[in-house]
């Protein structure tokens, strides 16, 4: 399905439309877009359905900062493209009119902001949100004269040679014709320090079942590439992961990662004829590479023969949580329990196991500045060699009856209920310095469900609100009953957060990251560029336990 939008209206927070433009049809007018629009309860959700406007209309919104941008369409168009476009709008306004992007600096630069909206955007189909490319189309010598105006100098002073200010700083159509054309790269790309980074970030989501197994694990990753490298480079960033062979790398690769996507750099060719080479020719700066999704599960859930109950099988975490519930005399405690396990496997022991397996997270990033794969040494903290973790909290989340929870006891750390979101939040510190942070954690509390009738009346300030006629006492006089109410005050889940540096799960390695002179133009004879790269992995709530309440 083609994304097709029909026009892009930008709001401040005080619902005034700062900006609109039209691409195609006759879309309705902003004030009856922001009437129909802000109708619905806060906060409108990202897709909204406007069946009071002629024609019904499909808003399309994205909040950023203090703005909100919508995009409409009175046809069926991809979703998920128009919003990923709406996105991309506030990083290219961000990057012509600096950070952060203020409704001042739009109404200040229109002219600079209503040619980028017809360049990103023909007739309502998405052509081009390539920053580079943009500033090769969009001219900016509205914001230019006015600079020049205030400085006191115009913009044909002969001080500037007589031509405009902007056109003597642009490119002649001379230089352009001997640069490559390549839409994502700017031309004359200068650097004094030449530089190239590499973050592979995973964001872990286990589910546990009450029996133990999982029942589902999964990461998703994003490859993020940072280029601060002189002229136009070729870059081959080769890619390993478990199950592959010396002979045949590339096949444990090819298993792990599901669903890649990638840049329009990225050479397609190449990755499907050896699945974990990126070839490429990057954009200046930073930018997502690839991204892609692993299959954590060692097992199918549809296997005759499933692991024992509690049995983890080879799914490794760093940290897992189990939560009992209707403890102590009155059956109205619970107990949480966290284990932390930093035995990572694969862990690197020594510098001989380390060579050629580059990776580096924490205070210091290591590197290389060789054209070789990386000759790194022996484990620092935050590397491959010795993952650290850290940020570790458990969350219990309580269903809406239940008061308070009250009397903490943790081993480690400090909890405290929030009311609001009805959640226990415990934060776990873990000093690495002090030794090794494997072990396990107790909290237990005490759950305080609603109020009895006897309660509420011997509080003279809490009788008026309630009716004495609407009466919890079945919760007292019945025995089965008031056990029963107990057990639905307890908490059914349970999850923890934590980040982990120098490790993934997936077991993805960056082998190599190569610089091909030959191919490379512009990047100056003898040029070896610094290189580093960062493992991270990051769960937030994703490792959650269920809970069977009896």
């Amino acid at each position: 399905m083609t994304a097709f939008l029909e026009a892009l209206f930008i709001f401040d927070d005080q619902r005034q439309c700062i900006l609109d433009h039209i691409y195609n049809g006759r879309p309705p007018k902003a004030s009856e877009l922001r009437a129909s629009f802000y109708s619905h309860t806060a906060p409108q959700p990202a897709v909204l359905y406007l069946s009071d406007l002629n024609p019904p209309t499909t808003a399309y919104s994205v909040r950023h900062a203090n703005l909100v941008l919508i995009a409409i369409c009175s046809v069926e168009t991809a979703a998920l493209a128009i919003l990923e476009f709406l996105r991309k709008i506030t990083d290219i306004l961000e990057d012509f009119l600096g950070s952060p992007l203020l409704s001042q600096k739009i109404e200040e630069n229109y002219e600079v902001v209503a040619q980028i909206l017809a360049e990103v955007c023909d007739a309502g189909i998405i052509c081009n949100t390539e920053p580079n490319a943009l500033r090769e189309s969009v001219e900016v010598s509205s914001t230019l004269g006015k600079l020049f105006q205030q400085v006191g100098i115009s913009s044909s002073s002969p001080v500037l040679g007589g031509q405009s200010a902007v056109s003597s700083l642009r490119p002649s159509p001379v230089s352009l014709t001997n640069q490559p054309s390549i839409p994502w790269r700017k031309s004359n790309v200068r650097h004094t320090s030449n530089e190239l980074y590499v973050d592979i970030i995973e964001s872990l989501s286990v589910v546990f079942a009450p029996s133990g197994n999982p029942i589902s694990a999964r990461a998703n990753g994003s490859i993020v590439f940072t280029a601060k490298i002189s002229g136009v480079p070729d870059i081959l960033l080769s890619l390993s992961a478990l199950g592959g062979t010396s002979s045949q790398k590339s096949s444990g690769i090819a298993r792990t990662m599901s669903l890649p996507s990638f840049h329009p750099c990225v050479r397609l060719n190449r990755w499907k004829e050896k699945p974990g080479d990126l070839s490429f020719i990057p954009p200046d700066g930073k930018f997502m590479l690839a991204g892609y999704e692993v299959d954590l599960l060692p097992y199918s859930l549809h296997d005759d023969h499933l692991p024992a109950q509690g049995s983890q099988g080879k799914l490794f975490l760093p940290a897992t949580v189990d939560l009992r519930t209707g403890l102590g005399p009155s059956g109205n405690d619970f107990e949480a329990k966290l284990t932390l396990n930093t035995n990572f496997p694969g862990m690197q022991k020594s510098s001989s196991t380390a060579a050629g397996r580059p990776g580096s997270l924490g205070a210091g990033r290591v590197g290389s500045s060789s054209n070789a794969p990386f000759p790194f040494g022996g484990p620092h903290s935050g590397t491959t060699g010795a993952p650290t973790i850290e940020a570790v909290s458990v969350s219990i989340a309580f269903p809406p009856d239940v008061r308070t929870v009250m009397d903490f006891r943790p081993s480690r750390g400090d909890a405290q209920f929030d009311h609001a979101s009805q959640r226990v939040e415990w934060k776990v510190p873990t000093n690495a310095r002090e030794g090794s942070v494997s072990g396990t954690a107790t909290l237990t509390g005490t759950v305080a469900g609603p109020l009895t009738n006897d309660e509420r009346t011997d509080d003279p300030t809490m009788t008026e609100y309630y009716d004495s006629t609407t009466t919890a006492s079945s919760n007292t006089e019945n025995g089965m009953l008031k056990k029963s109410s107990k057990r639905n005050l307890m908490p059914q889940t349970i999850s923890t957060s934590f980040t982990v540096k120098g490790w993934l799960p997936s077991g993805i390695k960056v082998e190599a990251l190569l610089v091909d002179v030959k191919k490379s133009k512009g990047l100056g004879e003898g040029v070896k560029p610094y290189k580093g790269v960062k493992y991270l992995c990051v769960s937030r709530k994703g490792v959650e336990r269920r809970v069977d309440v009896r």
